[in-house]
């Protein structure tokens, strides 16, 4: 199979082929029992999370042309790309999603971390090849990171998805 880079991130075909599906879909539709197995889906949460770098942060952040924090990233991302409404701060994300074994992990699972002293401060969307996305801070906003990057390595909390 082959498999093309994008932004550093290597894609394999199977997982990224061009989803004619329409992005407009109901929550009940976008979250039914195939939607983890779904890599249409998950291509189209991971190229509008790429489409979001470079956006800058602010604190409680929800729109685009206002700016995210980590939270709001993943809520509008997972809303515009999936139509799925996830809410709240990343640990209420935690809350309402399943933990899943890293070998089971795939782009557009989300990651969490402990970056305040309490778990599930923090939220990214994963975009493979050991990548993440999230809205980081007011200096770098919307950018990827290594989760083997020392800081985050040590604050990792675990893959999460969303499970029907």
């Amino acid at each position: 199979m082959n498999k093309r880079l994008f932004l550093g991130v290597c894609i394999t075909p199977f997982l990224f082929a061009c989803s004619t599906s329409s992005r407009k879909q109901s929550a009940t539709a976008a979250t039914s029992p195939s939607y983890p197995n779904n890599p249409a889906k998950r291509q189209d949460i991971v190229l509008q999370a790429m489409a979001m770098l470079d956006h800058s942060y602010t604190y409680g952040g929800k729109k685009m042309h206002t700016g995210f924090d980590c939270s709001g990233l993943v809520s509008f991302v997972y809303k515009e790309s999936a139509g799925i409404s996830l809410k709240g701060s990343a640990a209420q994300m935690a809350g309402v999603t399943q933990s899943i074994d890293p070998s089971f992990a795939n782009p557009g699972d989300l990651v969490f971390f402990n970056t305040l002293g309490s778990s599930f401060s923090h939220v990214g969307i994963y975009i493979g090849s050991g990548k993440f996305i999230h809205a980081a801070n007011e200096k770098t906003g919307v950018k990827t990171e290594r989760l083997s990057h020392a800081y985050w390595s040590k604050r990792f909390e675990g893959y999460r998805t969303i499970f029907a």
